[in-house]
This record gives structure tokens, C-alpha cells and sequence, in this order.
């Protein structure tokens, strides 16, 4: 693969520019910048509806080594707005490969720029937080400075961003149990990644993957024995539909299990408030510990986004007595930031982090088995 020497320039909302080459598409695009320090998984990242109108900067410096396969596909597209790598590898050396990178962010129209001194950028980032961004090739990168950083700043924030609903989907659709099915589940997809229905069925549970804007007649109508809330993209506090959705879940008591916006969701549900991380957690390598086990987990993340919830001791739930008592179940060991809530009174628990191991390490699979314990504890309560 020959690498493109096309001009490129990224320019951050406070000024600050550096300069490279197109990778992908020549053109423009806006986002909000982030920067991600997995050493591998480019491709399940790439396909993570949570990075929807994100510009993922890419702390690995060399990116596109093993090539691209649609069995990495976490989704049936790639969601970022704009990619940003120090050194764009220039073959594909896997198995596996059935392409190169460049040429499918070509192809999705993905924007990018390589040849960026992507450690420099990330510092800037982890000192001044998070900031819009915007990426310029070609003839668009020939533009005036003061007019680039004039776009960038004019392009919408990610705080009161309203997401979810434009990356779910918009029809239900069925994954059946691998083998003897023994549970059923209503998954709310609100950006989810297809490795977590996966996860879910090959443990012997139907999936009914359901739109951001189901009611909770409809998820009654399905008699499901647990409801799921999926990882996805902008600001909670936006979530008002989904957050009255979880609150009828909650009063029913009906088992519940969120990850990374569910989290968020469930947070909200309880009364807690949410805010905006400083530079976020994107990764899979962010230390967990699990205080129900007091083990620390080797977690895989992308949020921006945090609850704020009392890191010691129980809390009753602010929102409504009725749902009892909250303790917060997992914390990040990097900055003490809730990375997991678990309901003391009802049958729910969530956690920020990606169980689902796609891509990253499999330290937190347990938790699948953990939603089913809480779904067979429910049945035997309720017989």
C-alpha cells in the first residue's frame, strides 16, 4: 500500500494545530477529539457506535499493522467522525487480513491524518481536557487558519449531545440462545456492540434487541426475564425517555444489567447526577477493582461521561425510597471515578466498563453469569 502524501492539518477548538498527511478520506470533518490507548483492537474501536461524532486519536503509534476483517465489525459501520495515528502501517500482516485500513476508511468516507505527534496531542488533551476538533486534507487543508479554527468552534459541543437514538436500531430483532435456552432478555440498543448479544446467547438467553424508543408495554408484552441496557453515545443527562423507561423496570422489579451508558442510565434512574469527565477512559487497560470480590479487573472502557454517587458506604436511592438502598460496587483505580453501581433492595446492577471483552481483556466476563444468577434468584423468589 502506498501512503498517501496529501496535506492534512487537525486543528483543536483553543488553536492549536498540527500538521500531516490524509489517511482515508480527503476532506473535512468535525468531533469531538479522544484519544484511545489500546495497543490493539483498532477495528472493534473504529465500529463502536459509542464513538459516534468522536475523532479518535490513536496512543498506539503504529495503526493498520493487521489489516481489517469484517469478523472485528462490532457494528455495520464505522462510527467515528475522524481518525487521527502517528505512523499508518504500510502492509497488512495477519491471517486474517482480507484489506487494508486506509483503504476502508477511504471507503466509509472516514477522514483521517497520519504523520501527527499523537503523544504531544494527548498530553495536550490530559492538561487541557477535552476539546472539538476538526481534520482538513486536500484542498479543504488549504484554508486559513482563523477560518478552520472558526468552523471547529462553531461545530456542536458533546455535553447535551442526544445520541442514542441515532445510532439504534430502529426494528426488534431476535438472537436466539445458543442451545437450551434458559433465559430471556430485553436488550435496549442504545449503541450496542454485537459481541455483547453474543456474549449473552451463548450462555442460553434470547436476546430481543430492541430500538432506543421502547416502551415498557412493549418490553411486558415480550414476558422477558431480564432487561439489559447497552453501552452508547452522548451525554446522559439528555436520556430523559430512557431514564423514565428504567424507572418502571426498577418498580417492577425486574432484573436489570447495564454497561457504560446503562451505568450512566441507571444512575440517573436512582436520582444520582451525572458530569463530564475532564479526557475521559478510552481503552483496554483501565484497573477496576470489583469491591463485592476485591479483585482488580484489567477493564475495557470508552465514556466521557461518569455518575456521581457517595464512592463509600450504602445510599438510599435519592430518586424514591422505595428503591432502596445503592452502594457503588466498582471504582476505578486511576481516579477514583464510579465504574459500577449495584442495587441492594432490588434485582439490579450495572457497571462502566465493557464485559464483553471486544476488544480487550476477559477479566469481567463473569458479569453475564452474574445478570443470570440475578435472573434465576428472581424466578426462585417469585415461584
Amino acid at each position: 500500500m502506498r501512503l498517501s502524501t496529501t496535506p492534512a492539518v487537525l486543528v483543536l477548538e483553543d488553536g492549536r494545530t498540527f500538521r500531516g498527511s490524509s489517511y482515508g478520506a480527503v476532506g473535512e470533518t468535525l468531533g469531538e477529539a479522544v484519544f484511545v490507548t489500546a495497543m490493539s483492537g483498532y477495528q472493534e474501536t473504529l465500529t463502536d457506535p459509542s464513538y459516534h461524532r468522536q475523532i479518535v486519536i490513536q496512543t498506539a503509534p503504529h495503526i493498520g499493522n493487521t489489516g481489517i476483517t469484517d469478523d472485528d465489525d462490532e457494528s455495520g459501520k464505522i462510527w467515528v467522525a475522524g481518525y487521527v495515528v502517528r505512523d499508518a502501517s504500510r502492509i497488512s500482516s495477519n491471517w486474517r487480513s482480507i484489506g487494508d485500513l486506509s483503504t476502508r476508511l477511504e471507503e466509509s468516507g472516514i477522514v483521517g491524518i497520519s504523520d501527527v505527534d499523537t503523544r504531544a496531542l494527548t498530553l495536550h488533551l490530559r492538561e487541557a481536557g477535552a476539546m472539538r476538533m476538526g481534520i482538513f486534507s486536500g484542498p479543504a487543508a488549504e484554508a486559513d487558519e482563523k477560518e478552520l479554527l472558526a468552523k471547529v468552534q462553531a461545530s456542536p459541543h458533546m455535553a447535551g449531545a442526544k445520541l442514542a437514538e441515532e445510532v439504534s436500531i430502529t426494528q426488534p430483532q431476535l438472537i436466539p440462545a445458543v442451545g437450551e435456552k434458559k433465559f430471556s432478555v430485553a436488550a435496549l440498543d442504545l449503541g450496542i456492540k454485537s459481541m455483547t448479544p453474543q456474549r449473552l446467547s451463548e450462555r442460553g438467553i434470547d436476546v430481543h434487541l430492541l430500538p432506543a424508543t421502547t416502551s415498557f408495554a412493549e418490553i411486558q408484552a415480550l414476558g422477558v426475564d431480564g432487561v439489559f441496557f447497552s453501552n452508547g453515545p452522548g451525554d446522559p443527562a439528555t436520556a430523559d425517555a430512557q431514564v423514565d423507561l428504567l424507572r418502571e423496570v426498577l418498580g417492577a422489579k425486574v432484573p436489570f444489567f447495564g454497561i457504560c451508558f446503562g451505568n450512566q442510565l441507571l444512575g440517573r434512574a436512582l436520582g444520582f447526577g451525572t458530569f463530564k469527565l475532564p479526557f475521559g477512559h478510552r481503552g483496554i487497560n483501565v484497573p477496576v477493582m470489583d469491591r463485592t470480590t476485591d479483585k482488580v479487573e484489567i477493564t475495557s472502557q470508552n465514556h466521557g461521561f461518569a455518575v456521581d454517587a457517595p464512592l463509600d458506604g450504602e445510599t438510599q436511592a435519592p430518586h424514591d425510597e422505595s428503591f432502596g438502598r445503592v452502594a457503588v460496587s466498582h471504582v476505578c483505580l486511576n481516579d477514583d471515578v464510579v465504574e459500577g453501581l449495584q442495587c441492594l433492595d432490588l434485582p439490579a446492577f450495572s457497571v462502566q466498563f465493557h464485559p464483553e471483552a471486544a476488544a480487550g481483556p476477559h477479566d469481567s466476563s463473569y458479569l453475564f453469569d452474574r445478570f443470570i444468577d440475578l435472573m434465576s434468584a428472581s424466578q426462585v423468589a417469585q415461584a
